[in-house]
């Protein structure tokens, strides 16, 4: 990888070049029949910048045309998977001056990281360890198979900062925790801690801190002993089955956040977030 100082992985056979993050802040390996990507930017926040998110749904598309993988590891850092959205980057906070098409066509880019993550036809696994908050529990919903160590952490904040929760994520998540469960996370925006994750069904399997990746990557490499053809054909039948009327519930999602964005509860929500105070909301 461009920026990471190591010698690019050996290419496998059936693979297309290799996939070169643009920012040096997403690493990507191949081992026989398995990749893993992991998030590395220098602060270890790995907040969801446009430029990082570009590079996510880039990489995604890649892995979906290597038909010799088997399985896909996604994951951050020990200090945390990704604290979400980049509210520093310039890109994410000037879009609403931006012309309405133009930002319409903006707001198409953390659905389509989640889609491209949705539609590898390889198992993906989601490695983390603690905060994995906003936009980037999008992209694990996304994922197959969510694995976390004891002391992560997950949190939807959109609302509470006066906005819908977009990405198409909403289906996802119902399907995996169920309606009321969905319904908790989303409105109240608190807090779930990695023992409740477990119990709803938000993550599949909770170990040691510190070994989320080693976890997953031996269940991808247990997917990768297996004949790959029927495991794909299940995975594709299964999310086919689950996902029927996702976007028929969800496509109006990013219109929506169009009109929250705008809206005077979004400034008094930023506002009260940033003053430490609670927020006096109107429905304007």
């Amino acid at each position: 990888m461009r920026g990471s100082g190591a010698p690019p992985p050996v290419e496998e056979a059936g693979m297309t070049a290799m996939y070169t993050s643009s920012t040096g802040w997403l690493d990507l390996k191949v081992e026989g029949r398995v990749a893993v990507v992991r998030m590395a930017r220098p602060d270890g926040l790995n907040a969801l910048s446009a430029s990082l998110l570009e590079d996510l749904r880039d990489c995604g598309l890649w892995l979906q045309r290597q038909p010799h993988l088997s399985a896909v590891v996604l994951t951050g850092g020990e200090r945390g998977f990704s604290a979400g959205a980049d509210l520093r980057d310039p890109v994410l906070r000037d879009r609403l001056k931006l012309p309405m098409m133009e930002r319409r066509e903006h707001l198409k880019l953390g659905p389509d990281v989640c889609r491209a993550w949705e539609d590898i036809e390889a198992v993906t696994f989601a490695a983390v360890e603690g905060y994995c908050i906003g936009g980037a529990l999008a992209i694990v919903l996304a994922c197959d198979f969510r694995y976390a160590g004891r002391s992560a952490h997950f949190r939807l904040p959109e609302v509470e900062l006066g906005i819908n929760m977009s990405w198409r994520t909403l289906p996802r998540l119902a399907a995996l925790v169920g309606p009321a469960r969905a319904k908790e996370i989303t409105i109240f925006c608190e807090r779930v801690e990695a023992d409740e994750a477990l119990q709803i069904g938000l993550v599949e399997k909770l170990v040691e801190d510190g070994a989320a990746f080693e976890t997953a990557l031996a269940r991808a490499r247990r997917v990768a002993d297996l004949p790959p053809l029927p495991v794909r054909m299940s995975k594709e039948a299964i999310n086919a089955a689950v996902n029927a009327l996702a976007d028929t519930a969800i496509h109006m999602d990013r219109d929506q956040y169009l009109v929250t964005i705008a809206t005077e509860d979004r400034r008094e929500a930023v506002a009260a977030f940033l003053e430490k105070r609670k927020g006096a909301f109107k429905g304007e």
